[in-house]
């Protein structure tokens, strides 16, 4: 049986509303996270994973992409 995932918009999308928020969802062992206007597309991964990414993020180990061109 699959299980009900319970969803937490982040406070980091500005608390707007529509289709423009990351989303949050917690089970025992895994994390899962989605854009809000794409549901059907879920990332899932462990607390220590997801840490070690933003570790590495904001110490500059792990490089973010180049801003879109309009």
């Amino acid at each position: 049986m699959a299980e009900t995932l319970h969803w937490q918009k982040s406070t980091f999308s500005g608390g707007a509303e529509g289709n423009a928020c990351v989303e949050l969802a917690v089970s025992p062992a895994t994390l899962h996270l989605r854009e809000s206007d794409t549901p059907g597309t879920v990332l899932t991964t462990t607390p220590s994973t997801l840490a070690g990414l933003l570790e590495g993020i904001r110490g500059g180990s792990v490089p973010t992409p180049p801003a879109a061109c309009p």
